[in-house]
């Protein structure tokens, strides 16, 4: 069965995510009006600037809609901004910052730091179809997840303290979560070659 995924088109590393969730065995289409969004089965939040995106869906009349089709049980994943905008909490926000929420999660916008500060890692991830359970992970100005709401399943936590390359706040932090139908991670899986994550969301939607 072959569904579609629309990806939010207003901001962001949309290209990236369409050419992903096509390998993944989706078919793909972008999200710009609320008739377009109505289409889908199921929607993903791409990277970009989460204030950015938030103000962008007032504008093209989609925040409340998505809102809607969220609480209705649409099945999103959203990728770095794309988890803030799914957060129902937010911390380090922009005092006007809105969220489409859903995941019960609290968020630390911009928690990685700097764009100078971004790195990548492999990290063990719970579910990834295939033999591997690791996925190259890259972070970007990335946030990450300070507390998850008793119906929040872990999938991935920065390692441990020590380990080359990680710096040493993000040690131990989670990076990707998982509530019913809606995912989120706080790096790019779409722009590493790996189409696991987006697998793992296109049998989400199904489901």
């Amino acid at each position: 069965m072959t569904i579609t995924i629309g990806v939010l088109a207003l901001q962001g590393d949309v290209r990236e995510h369409l050419a992903a969730l096509e390998a993944a065995g989706a078919r793909a289409v972008t999200v710009r009006r609320p008739e377009e969004l109505a289409r889908v089965d199921g929607l993903v939040l791409p990277g970009g600037e989460s204030t950015t995106i938030d103000k962008l869906l007032r504008v093209f009349e989609l925040d409340e809609p998505l809102r809607d089709r969220v609480a209705a049980g649409l099945p999103v994943y959203g990728s770095c901004a794309g988890m803030i905008l799914l957060a129902d909490r937010i911390l380090a926000g922009t005092a006007d910052q809105r969220t489409v929420g859903g995941l019960d999660v609290t968020v630390r916008r911009n928690a990685f730091g700097r764009q100078v500060d971004s790195f990548e890692t492999d990290l063990p991830f719970a579910g990834l179809p295939g033999d591997d359970p690791t996925v190259h992970a890259v972070f970007i100005r990335a946030p990450w997840v300070e507390e998850t709401g008793p119906g929040v399943e872990v999938l991935a936590r920065i390692p441990d303290a020590g380990t080359p390359g990680i710096p040493e706040p993000a040690a131990g932090r989670i990076v990707a979560v998982q509530q019913g139908s809606l995912l989120a991670t706080s790096f790019h899986p779409e722009i590493s070659g790996d189409t696991r994550v987006h697998e793992l969301f296109v049998e989400i939607a199904k489901g």
